[in-house]
């Protein structure tokens, strides 16, 4: 018999537990799950700073080069170039990086290899989110 609890964990997508990752990092950001299956494109969440900023991220969790994101996804980053993100998490263990909504084109086009990502580790996406 399985305790619930560790259920829960295997049965989590990789984008819920990076997820979870990114609320034990970040706790200082209030942090609103976006599940909206009604309009394509709305990222995966809506973070509040301590500078009362918000800003959206979408999440990504990648076992390739190519980072899958969807032609919605697509023309929301290009309508939203401010404080719009994508949290890459890459290789294993998952190493985050973060991008601008502005990379948009070199992230479809390098993936996992696009250059000058915001941040490349948790320190430096804290520093990043929380002074918006």
């Amino acid at each position: 018999m399985i305790e619930c609890g560790i259920y829960f964990e295997m049965s989590q997508r990789p984008e819920s537990k990076f997820y979870q990752k990114l609320k034990q990092e970040l706790p200082e950001l209030i942090l609103t799950r976006l599940e909206n299956w009604a309009v394509l494109g709305t990222p995966d969440i809506l973070a509040y700073n301590k500078n009362n900023k918000y800003c959206t991220i979408e999440l990504k969790v990648v076992r390739s080069k190519k980072i899958s994101i969807s032609p919605y996804q697509i023309a929301f980053a290009v309508q939203h170039p401010v404080n719009h993100f994508f949290l890459i998490a890459v290789g294993s263990p998952r190493s985050p990086k973060l991008y601008e909504s502005k990379a948009i084109h070199d992230l479809l086009s390098l993936g996992t290899e696009t250059p000058n990502a915001l941040a490349c580790d948790w320190n430096d996406i804290r520093l990043c989110l929380y002074g918006l």
